[in-house]
């Protein structure tokens, strides 16, 4: 019975040592690297020390003092024992900040008068831990703001996204709704200038011919939804980054043009499609107009930002 007291009482020592020695191991945050380690020269001895324990955080001691006898025991107390508070930045050097010693470190330099004794020498060159860093990522919206029943334009990083310019008419029409109308049909992917009903699909951009009695399929217009939706991103992009943000990839999407207007008479279009025109009247001839058009489309997106804080 004595002999298996014996062993139990042995690896509880074992083990409890272990434990130990991995929790010292996990609680030294900074390596002990000497290689870069170099003392602050100054003619002040004061002030060589504080600055070199503010340039070498968490090495000065061990480096400085027990490898190359750099500095005493003694006098880096002394230097450093009224800078002492170890919640707070009390020393802002040239070579960075110093934070006081901790309380292992305390007892080593004054020989067991201060701080706490009997600690392993793996806590006494241990540094104060930095103060945790947090950050919060904040989501928030952007798109189109602008008003665009009157102030509506291209371009902006939080107005309409437009499609380029359609070419221009073949000849100059003195007739607005003509003129408009062919620019309508160029932009759309409609081959000829005949003003026959048509109907396009703000979402999708398909146009279908429409007849009395029925609606025939009649190919796609000019601009893609894929391609709206990469135009809204390049916009989101730059509207995030102008509020130190990043764009949250596959967020930004489009919605209806900025207004109803479809067209005029027999050269109607389909509703939200957000027609522009560009008219140029004749240099010679005044009175007719030759035009180009463009689709505009609101749009959404997310940023996303990084709020980093130290606590």
């Amino acid at each position: 019975m004595p002999k298996l007291l014996a062993v139990s009482i042995l690896l509880f020592l074992l083990l409890g040592a272990g434990y130990g020695l991995a929790t010292i191991q996990a609680a030294r945050a900074i390596p002990w690297d000497c290689s870069d380690w170099q003392a602050f020269a100054h003619d002040d001895r004061t002030t060589a020390i504080l600055e070199s324990l503010a340039e070498n955080r968490g090495k000065t001691l061990y480096c400085g003092i027990d490898q190359s006898d750099t500095f005493t025991k003694a006098e880096t107390w002394q230097a450093g024992k009224d800078r002492n508070e170890r919640d707070d930045t009390v020393y802002f050097g040239e070579r960075g900040q110093f934070r006081g010693f901790i309380a292992a470190q305390e007892g080593w330099l004054t020989e067991g008068e201060s701080g706490v004794t009997g600690v392993s020498i793996d806590r006494i060159f241990e540094f104060p831990r930095e103060k945790r860093r947090v950050k919060r990522v904040k989501r928030f919206k952007v798109g189109t703001t602008a008003d665009i029943n009157t102030v509506a334009s291209c371009g902006q990083a939080l107005g309409l996204i437009c499609s380029d310019w359609g070419g221009w008419t073949s000849a100059y029409f003195n007739d607005r709704s003509t003129w408009q109308g062919i620019a309508r049909h160029i932009q759309s992917g409609i081959s000829g200038q005949s003003l026959v009903n048509w109907d396009m699909d703000w979402r999708t951009s398909a146009l279908t011919r429409r007849t009395v009695h029925t609606r025939t399929p009649a190919g796609i217009g000019s601009i893609t939804p894929a391609q709206w939706r990469t135009l809204a991103a390049t916009a989101a992009d730059n509207a995030c980054r102008a509020r130190g943000a990043r764009y949250v990839t596959d967020s930004a999407d489009f919605d209806r043009g900025h207004n109803s207007n479809g067209g005029v008479l027999t050269a109607w279009h389909g509703d939200n499609l957000g027609w522009f025109f560009a008219e140029e009247e004749h240099s010679t001839n005044l009175g007719n107009f030759r035009a180009r058009a463009r689709q505009s489309r609101t749009w959404t997106a997310t940023c996303k930002k990084t709020i980093r804080r130290t606590r």
